[in-house]
């Protein structure tokens, strides 16, 4: 499907039998490809025809695999295509930030069966914002009219720091009490189906490559510009999480000495002077300084109901104030995107669609600064777009998440040290304390 691999630290799926791995291996093949015909499954797989000829017979009447009609080859004997039964199941995606909760159930395509999108109540701690989560799911799965057709995998896309191999919500600067949480094992508790948990920056990231505006690119790099500033980093087709899972925390990159705090509890972050908030707090003081703005007219001259989003708006209205402070969070974000190309050398920067609120001038600005800022060769060919899924971009990367692994290849015998990471430290530990022994038996 052409999704970014998911991270070698989570432990390969095993197959009982070669049989079984092999059906694992035409299914990947047919999802990745299809619709595709056996022949072409086996100059893609080397498997033996009749294998694959009867393993296919297996996928077709267990429902997993659908007859697609005839190749349109000019020469030969035409073959039957196959495609996947996107329809055999259904997978439920949720996001969720400290502004709204978005729930789905999708199609294996994946495409969107049904929405949920409520705003986000923060005032019953982690148990009431889990039970919430766990009502938008429900909801989704009962809106979505999937019959009979089977649960096959949960996503959930989360606002903070995760590590995905355990499925825990490590820590949220826009959520203070959502830390440490075991997401997946609550979910699966509660629906009984594999949880897969991700961030919600890198979420958007799979999403805008595979079915946005990133065209497939090998080495991009998607801008989060939401309650906080993330980046989403591709690397040769890659997603990079880092060691802990905190790669890509773009926001919290130091931009400014001695400037405003951040809610990371640092001070002159590139989200304290360029996010949303940054922005809104701008605008504020300029209006209680006695500035005006047409930005006062959007939110009816409620000073409380201005956002960052109102700011984006009023500037590309034309209103001189709010286009001010757009310009110098240009500034900043420009510089920021430098950096991220000096250290990265992506293809494509792919920016949060929220940003377009601003219009093309700003997009000319941060194509100015980074040619201006970061490495001649790094800017050669190097382009600069808007995204364009909108709030539905990290459903749908969660989605192909889930997707990913439900369809990857699975090991017919995993390495032990795979299977049981901590006895194999274990062993290392205690070969240390007999190192004389092991190069005498060497």
């Amino acid at each position: 499907m052409g999704c970014p691999t998911i991270a070698v630290d989570t432990i390969v799926k095993s197959a009982g039998t070669k049989r079984e791995r092999d059906k694992a291996v035409i299914l990947a093949v047919v999802k990745r490809f299809g619709p595709v015909s056996r022949v072409a499954i086996h100059q893609l797989t080397h498997l033996r025809a009749n294998t694959i000829s009867l393993l296919t017979r297996e996928l077709l009447r267990e429902g997993w695999l659908l007859e697609a009609g005839l190749s349109d080859n000019p020469l030969g004997r035409k073959q039957v295509l196959l495609r996947l039964n996107e329809n055999l199941g259904y997978m439920v995606g949720v996001e969720f930030d400290a502004e709204f909760v978005i729930a789905v159930a999708m199609d294996l395509h994946p495409r969107i069966l049904s929405k949920v999108r409520e705003a986000t109540v923060l005032s019953a701690g982690v148990d009431g914002l889990a039970q919430q989560l766990f009502r938008c799911a429900r909801q989704a799965m009962a809106e979505a009219g999937v019959g009979d057709r089977r649960l096959l995998g949960i996503g959930i896309s989360d606002p903070g720091l995760v590590d995905r191999r355990r499925g825990l919500s490590v820590i949220s600067s826009q959520i203070g009490f959502w830390r440490d949480v075991p997401v997946a094992k609550l979910f699966e508790a509660e629906f009984g189906v594999e949880t897969t948990v991700e961030s919600g920056t890198r979420s958007k990231a799979v999403a805008e490559r595979v079915l946005g505006t990133g065209r497939m690119a090998e080495d991009m790099i998607y801008v989060e510009y939401r309650a906080g500033i993330g980046a989403g980093i591709i690397n040769s087709g890659e997603l990079l999480t880092g060691r802990s899972g905190s790669a890509g925390e773009f926001g919290h990159t130091h931009v400014v000495t001695g400037g405003p705090p951040c809610q990371c509890g640092s001070f002159g972050c590139l989200e304290a002077v360029a996010g949303p908030s940054a922005l809104a707090a701008r605008f504020r003081k300029v209006v209680q300084d006695g500035g005006q703005s047409l930005g006062l007219e959007l939110t009816h001259r409620n000073l409380d109901q201005i956002t960052g989003r109102t700011v984006l708006a009023a500037a590309q209205a034309g209103d001189k104030t709010c286009a001010v402070i757009v310009e110098e969070m240009g500034r900043h974000l420009g510089l920021g995107l430098a950096n991220l190309v000096n250290l990265f050398n992506p293809a494509l920067i792919v920016l949060d669609q929220r940003l377009e609120l601003a219009g093309p001038s700003l997009l000319d600005q941060l194509l100015r600064t980074v040619r201006l800022q970061a490495l001649s060769h790094a800017v050669e060919g190097l382009e600069i777009r808007f995204g364009k899924l909108g709030d539905e971009a990290g459903v749908l990367g969660i989605g192909l998440i889930v997707l990913e692994r439900l369809f990857e290849i699975p090991a017919l015998k995993p390495p032990q040290f795979l299977v049981d990471p901590a006895s194999a430290k274990a062993f290392l530990n205690a070969g240390a304390r007999s190192e004389a022994f092991a190069n005498t038996a060497v």
